[in-house]
């Protein structure tokens, strides 16, 4: 894989403005979309706002669950991805400083590893370059959106696409464009949720630990703490607290924040010092009232977006391409209109019952474990002794977490 994404520059003669399907957003979510569709015959336009090294360019990680590295394998670009990401074949979950400790092995589920850690940019990376060379997928960027006409058998989209207004027809838009999508919002698609009391800090480190294929999430009554292991002896931490706390925890001495962080991961990591800045994030949960609409669909955060306890947020969304491709393939195949809003909605009574389910697990985890009031301490703890000496919870909880429990993706290359 090389250092830098590959860039492709546009000239007239080679943007056709006529699609099968436009996705909004080259992101992880919109990339991996197109690169599952990337053999199906379909025309595809990729519309980003940003170069696309500079998309790539964000200093994130994320924690991928073995379904998506599943999905990822099904697609074709896994190869490329997985030497260059951290992975973990155990899982620590504890309460504060409770010294009670639930252990997940990989012998709970029969697999190699329990999932995996990737940068932004490797994965973006090579899904970049997975789909760079084909005939059927154009790459409009940098492209703003301004505003999009559906009609009966077509949509059409008003793009600027370096600094030029053009005309896109397509048969389908895809909003892979985050929480705050604008396709949402011209669509007139209404959301329910509530923002959270709390903040995420996010940031890598270094460390000394002789072990580095561990995953911890530790509860403390601030919020949860994730700490992730990155290649190289690195590890993404992201630590939730209350807002005002989260934005002093940013603005510390990074030598008291070092001090502080030691004491909240009980010294398990040996001497440890920051490798990025630390960002702020504030969190969220929230449901699109539809995913679809005749000739739209909304995918990842642009439909849905959840608490990061238990890093689900990019797995959902991966899991929803996954999907999408799927019945749009197969749509394709038997000769329907992938525009059509009765094939969107296999996609939907797909997708949003087990997002649902996922959002309400980790709104439940949060505001169980962030809080200090008796008669929960005892229940949730009561929950961890349990799931100690219950194999059968244990492994119902994992196979949750890491994706099994849904519904199967059918998607080859």
């Amino acid at each position: 894989m090389t250092e830098q994404p590959l860039t492709y520059p546009l000239s007239k003669a080679e943007i056709n403005l006529d699609y099968d399907l436009a996705i909004v957003g080259g992101g992880i979510v919109g990339a991996t979309l197109a690169a599952a569709l990337k053999a199906s015959g379909l025309k595809i336009a990729i519309i980003e706002a940003q170069p696309l090294p500079q998309a790539a360019a964000r200093r994130r990680a994320y924690a991928l669950s073995l379904i998506s590295g599943r999905i990822l394998e099904g697609i074709g670009v896994w190869d490329s991805i997985l030497p260059h990401i951290g992975k973990f074949s155990k899982i620590r979950l504890s309460d504060a400083d409770h010294p009670q400790v639930v252990k997940f092995h990989t012998t709970d589920l029969a697999t190699d590893y329990l999932g995996y850690v990737g940068d932004h940019q490797v994965i973006l990376t090579a899904l970049q370059e997975f789909i760079g060379n084909c005939p059927n997928i154009t790459w409009l960027c940098p492209a703003a959106v301004t505003g999009v006409d559906y009609q009966l058998s077509q949509a059409t989209l008003s793009v600027n696409i370096e600094g030029k207004p053009q005309q896109i027809r397509t048969k389908l838009v895809i909003g892979a464009d985050g929480p705050r999508s604008p396709i949402r919002t011209l669509a007139g698609i209404k959301t329910r949720g509530w923002k959270y009391w709390q903040s995420c800090v996010t940031f890598t480190i270094k460390h000394q630990a002789s072990q580095n294929d561990i995953a911890f999430e530790r509860f403390w009554p601030t919020g949860p703490m994730g700490i992730l292991p990155l290649p190289g002896n690195r590890c993404q931490i992201v630590w939730t607290s209350p807002h005002a706390r989260a934005k002093a925890l940013q603005e510390l001495d990074e030598a008291e924040f070092l001090t502080l962080l030691e004491k909240h991961t009980g010294g398990l990591l040996g001497k440890i010092e920051l490798d990025s800045e630390r960002l702020v994030f504030p969190v969220q949960l929230m449901q699109s009232d539809r995913y679809v609409l005749p000739r739209l669909a909304l995918v990842g955060d642009a439909a849905h977006c959840c608490h990061p306890v238990g890093g689900q947020g990019l797995n959902l969304g991966i899991r929803d391409v996954a999907a999408l491709a799927q019945v749009l393939q197969e749509a394709y195949q038997r000769g329907e209109d992938i525009g059509d809003v009765k094939v969107l909605e296999r996609y939907e009574t797909w997708r949003k019952p087990e997002n649902l389910a996922i959002l309400g697990v980790t709104d439940f985890l949060d505001r169980v474990f962030s809080n200090n009031w008796l008669p929960v301490v005892a229940v949730r703890r009561l929950g961890i002794w349990m799931m100690c000496r219950v194999p059968f919870l244990k492994t119902f909880a994992l196979q949750v977490m890491t994706g099994l429990k849904g519904r199967a993706v059918s998607l080859s290359h």
